[in-house]
């Protein structure tokens, strides 16, 4: 047996899906024009699976500080700062993630995966309790499996059963560690924080909250789901990413805890991690003050949320439960949503595609993650299009004198990025064959 043969399976599955005529697992842009455009094939393409939230990829000032940076400071750190240092602007944005969230400490890790992996090995032991979401991310099911303290997993938003599995643990010794998201990256639903709060202060837990697709988004400020429920002071840490809102790459933790900074010595994920560039901590920083002076990218967020949720789910599409900026039609057949999703992009618009085992339930879903850089005309773009091919796939009922002429035609807004090329508009195609794809 060779050493890949265990893949086999997962092979033959992904060879399938390539054969179905679409990869969405290997999309590739020729150019990307704005935020929320780039080009695929030669055509202009409307970016709706991105995670851009606040639209700050683009951002004047952004770059300016992080081209600045590398002429200042180089291209690389080289190392991890507990062998080569700290930066000033290292210590700068942890200082500024701490002031944000009203807390005394930050860590800041090289990725948002890697801020999971890093805090929630280190925190429970084997002598500990990790309590966590069943439809947790990759990352936290991962980092379960880094550390060393027995696992419990509760049913997906459920206080109840949450409290069920503390109650059975009442009286063994040890810490107990919840940990839940603000919002969920699949369904786009969030937590019922303040019922987990209840709980978590009836069994004597710690609560951690992944606030990576909420921060930015929920909140009078900004700062995810568990300031939007008044919870805050019963959030024990916060983890988060800035590849989403702050349109960079890197993650942080932030908390109130007393000795949290000997965390540094003893995560081994932060440890033996080469450090963020000058450049990304440059342009996070600017990122997060923008955040903060600029709640009215937050306000246009929830509204092109509210307008492209209720769009589809007005057409008659199954969607998540809350109109966040994760955005899910949920399909039933995997071939189905296969080739809605080369359909899409075949006709102007990226989206993310999202396949079993990876999803709640063994559905697949077609992922939009929306944008406070969309306009109105981008999102109803996107609402009529999908409409058009959800009938011609037999998903949404025909309508009788429905005119589509408008959806042929790709929204002009103009370019962000200085000096980008132009490219067609996407052609209006033939309907697929949906019986093809991956079984």
């Amino acid at each position: 047996m060779a050493i890949l043969d265990k893949f086999s399976q997962l092979a033959a599955r992904y060879d399938a899906l390539k054969q179905s005529g679409g990869d969405p697992f290997s999309i590739k842009f020729d150019d990307i024009i704005s935020s929320v455009e780039g080009v695929v094939n030669g055509k202009r393409t409307l970016l709706f699976g991105t995670n851009n939230y606040l639209g700050l990829t683009f951002d004047p000032v952004a770059m300016e500080r992080s081209i600045e940076a590398i002429r200042t400071h180089g291209t690389g750190t080289t190392g991890s700062r507990i062998a080569n240092g700290s930066y000033r602007e290292h210590e700068r944005l942890e200082r500024e993630l701490a002031d944000f969230y009203g807390r005394k400490h930050c860590m800041v890790f090289s990725t948002g995966y890697q801020a999971n992996l890093a805090m929630i090995s280190t925190l429970v032991g084997k002598d500990d309790h990790l309590i966590i979401d069943a439809d947790s991310h990759a990352s936290i099911y991962d980092a379960s499996r880094l550390g060393h303290a027995p696992v419990v997993r509760f049913r997906h938003n459920n206080p109840d059963d949450l409290a069920k599995r503390l109650a059975r643990l009442k009286d063994v010794p040890g810490e107990k560690l919840i940990v839940a998201e603000g919002i969920y990256s699949m369904l786009g639903d969030t937590a019922p924080l303040k019922e987990f709060v209840d709980v978590k202060r009836e069994f004597g837990a710690y609560l951690m909250v992944d606030e990576a697709h909420s921060m930015g988004v929920l909140g009078q400020r900004g700062r995810g789901l568990a300031e939007r429920e008044g919870v805050e002071d019963d959030v024990d840490f916060v983890v988060g990413t800035f590849s989403k809102s702050l349109a960079s790459v890197g993650g942080f933790c932030v908390s109130s805890i007393e000795g949290f900074e000997i965390l540094r010595l003893a995560a081994r994920p932060y440890m033996f991690t080469a450090s963020l560039p000058p450049a990304v901590i440059s342009s996070t920083i600017s990122a997060l003050e923008t955040l903060r002076k600029e709640p009215q990218r937050r306000q246009k967020l929830r509204a092109n949320s509210r307008r492209f949720y209720d769009g589809l789910k007005n057409a008659g599409f199954t969607v998540g439960p809350e109109a966040n900026p994760i955005v899910a039609v949920i399909l039933n057949d995997a071939a189905v949503a296969t080739a809605f999703w080369r359909r899409l992009v075949d006709e102007g618009m990226y989206l993310n595609l999202a396949l079993p085992p990876a999803t709640p339930n063994s559905s697949a879903f077609l992922r939009s993650s929306v944008s406070a850089a969309h306009t109105n005309e981008h999102i109803d773009f996107a609402i009529e299009l999908m409409t058009r091919i959800g009938r011609e796939f037999g998903i949404l009922p025909d309508a009788e004198a429905v005119d589509y002429s408008n959806v042929t035609q790709f929204p002009r807004v103009s370019a962000e990025r200085p000096g980008a090329r132009a490219a067609k508009a996407p052609a209006r195609r033939p309907a697929a064959d949906v019986g093809a794809g991956m079984a």
